[in-house]
C-alpha cells in the first residue's frame, strides 16, 4: 500500500500476472516471487522519485527529482510505464492508466527484470532485503535529525553525496584481504650497516649498542617511508569510514550512502543487457509463448516500436540489448561460433552458415548468468553485428554547429563504446595518500582511461 491508496491488481490484472508468470517459468526464466502494485502517475513518480523505493531518508534532492518527473510527464516529454525493485520478493509497479495490452507488456518485462536479478552474478552480492532496509536507514536519519538537527544532518549528507559514486564496483566480488599482522611481523628488516674491522675487533668496533641504536633507526625510516595506504584506494568512501575522524552520527550516515551506492551500481553496471534481456522476453511472451489476441497486436507494435526507437544523441539501451541478444542467440542456433568460424574470412559463407546446433536458448541463459554490460559487448557485439545494425561515430562539427557522422570502423565503435560504459562514464578516483604532507588532507589521484573530470 503507497499513501493510503487502494494498490492491489484489478482481478483481470491478478489473473494476467499468473498466466504470464507461468508461461515465463516454462520458458526456463527463474525469479522471486513478485508483488504487483497499481499506482497513478503521480505515486509512480514519487516512487522513481526516491530510486524506486516506497520510502527513503529525508532530504531535498527527492522533491527536486519529482518536480523534474512531473514536468516531463506533464509536457508530455516521457512517462514511466513500470517500476520493479530488486529484492526478494520482487515488487513491481504499474501505472493504472495503461490499457490492457500496455499492463500485459509490462507485467511480461518485469518477469525478465525479476529472472536477471536473481540469477545475474553482478546482484549475487546486493542485499535481497532492501525493501526493509531503506526503511530503517529512513528511520535512522530521521532520529538522527531529532538528535542533531536538520540542517547538520541535511549539509552533512549534501557532502556524502557528492561523493557517493567514489566506490570501487568490483570490491564486492574481491577475496578478503589477508589480515595484517605487526609491523615487526610484515616488514622485512636488513642487518644495520656494520663498519668493516677484522674479525678479532669487531665486537670493539661494532659494540652491540651501536648495532642496536642503527636497527631502531633503520626501523623508524621504515615506517616514515611506508605508503598509508600501502596501494591506491579506488573505495573512497570506505577509506573514510576507516581512517576518517567523523563522530558517530556522520559515520552512520556516510555507510548508509555506501551501502545504497553499491546496492544500485549492478543496475549501472548492467543496463543494456538487463533492459535488453527483458525486452527480449515481453517479445517472446507476446508474441509466441503467450500471443495477444489480434485485436492488440497493432497497439502492442506501436508501443514496442516506441521502446526500440534511437533517437540522436543518445544510446537506446532496450534496442541494444535486444537486438544483440538476439543475434547472440541466432548465432548459437546456426552453430556460428567457435575456431572453424571464426577463421571463416568469406562473408557470403559466414552469411549462409548454418550446422543447426540449436543452442540459442542455452547460450542466451548462460549470457544473462555471468554477463555485465562491458563484458557482453565486449565479447558478442562484432564486425558483422556492427554493419547489420548501421552502427557509426558522430561528433560535433564546429564548422556545421551540429552533430555528424565521423567513422565507420568497427574497431573505433566498439573502442568508444566501451569505454563510454567503463565505470559508468565517470572518472577512475584513487586515495593515493591518507595524509598528506601531514595536514591530515587525502591526496586523491585520477587515472585517466579517456574521461575526463
Amino acid at each position: 500500500m503507497i499513501s493510503g491508496y487502494q494498490t492491489q491488481l484489478t482481478p483481470e490484472l491478478q489473473d494476467i500476472a499468473l498466466k504470464l508468470a507461468d508461461v515465463a517459468r516454462a520458458a526456463g526464466l527463474d525469479f522471486f516471487d513478485t508483488i504487483f502494485e497499481l499506482v497513478d502517475y503521480k505515486q509512480l513518480n514519487e516512487i522513481a522519485a526516491y530510486g524506486g523505493f516506497p520510502t527513503r531518508y529525508p532530504h531535498w534532492r527527492w522533491g527536486m527529482e519529482y518536480e523534474r518527473l512531473s514536468k516531463s510527464y506533464t509536457y508530455g516529454l516521457s512517462i514511466i510505464y513500470e517500476m520493479v525493485i530488486n529484492n526478494d520478493p520482487c515488487f513491481a509497479y504499474l501505472l493504472r492508466a495503461n490499457d490492457l495490452v500496455y499492463q500485459k507488456t509490462v507485467i511480461a518485462h518485469v518477469y525478465g527484470h525479476c529472472d536477471f536479478f536473481k540469477n545475474n552474478y553482478w546482484f549475487s552480492k546486493t542485499n535481497r532485503k532492501m525493501l526493509n532496509q531503506m526503511a530503517n536507514n529512513a528511520a535512522a536519519v530521521r532520529n538522527l535529525i531529532d538528535d542533531i538537527g536538520h540542517d547538520d544532518v541535511e549539509t552533512f549528507i549534501d557532502v556524502c553525496l557528492s561523493l557517493e559514486n567514489l566506490i570501487d564496483i568490483h570490491s564486492p566480488f574481491k577475496a578478503n584481504p589477508k589480515p595484517k599482522h605487526d609491523e615487526a611481523d610484515h616488514v622485512r628488516q636488513k642487518d644495520p650497516p656494520k663498519i668493516r674491522a677484522k674479525t678479532y675487533m669487531d665486537s670493539y668496533i661494532n659494540p652491540s649498542e651501536f648495532l642496536e641504536f642503527q636497527k631502531k633507526k633503520q626501523h623508524e625510516e621504515t615506517l616514515k617511508v611506508k605508503a598509508f595506504p600501502e596501494n591506491p584506494e579506488r573505495d573512497v568512501l570506505k577509506f573514510l569510514l576507516d581512517h576518517a575522524p567523523m563522530p558517530s552520527w556522520e559515520k552512520r550516515i556516510l555507510q548508509i550512502i555506501r551501502d545504497e551506492s553499491y546496492y544500485f551500481a549492478p543496475q549501472a553496471q548492467t543496463k543494456i543487457l538487463n533492459e535488453g534481456w527483458a525486452t527480449f522476453w515481453h517479445s517472446k511472451m507476446m508474441t509466441k509463448l503467450a500471443p495477444l489476441a489480434e485485436s492488440e497486436i497493432i497497439d502492442y507494435c506501436d508501443h514496442f516500436a516506441g521502446v526500440v526507437a534511437s533517437s540522436s544523441g543518445s544510446l537506446n539501451p532496450y534496442k541494444l540489448g535486444v537486438e544483440l541478444l538476439r543475434h547472440v542467440e541466432r548465432r548459437w542456433d546456426r552453430g556460428q561460433f567457435g575456431l572453424e568460424y571464426l577463421d571463416c574470412d568469406d562473408p557470403k559463407k559466414r552469411a549462409e552458415w548454418n550446422k543447426e546446433t540449436g543452442l540459442g536458448h542455452k547460450k542466451l541463459l548462460e549470457v544473462r548468468r555471468i554477463h555485465n554490460d562491458i563484458t557482453f559487448l565486449d565479447e558478442f557485439l562484432d564486425e558483422d553485428f556492427c554493419h547489420q545494425s548501421k552502427m557509426f561515430i558522430y561528433d560535433f562539427d564546429r564548422r556545421n554547429n551540429r552533430y555528424v557522422i565521423s567513422g565507420r570502423d568497427f574497431k573505433e565503435i566498439k573502442k568508444r563504446l566501451l569505454h563510454q560504459l567503463t565505470n559508468f562514464g565517470q572518472p577512475i578516483i584513487k586515495v593515493i595518500d591518507g595524509n598528506f604532507r601531514n595536514r591530515g588532507e587525502l591526496l586523491l589521484r585520477h587515472d585517466h582511461e579517456s574521461t575526463d573530470l
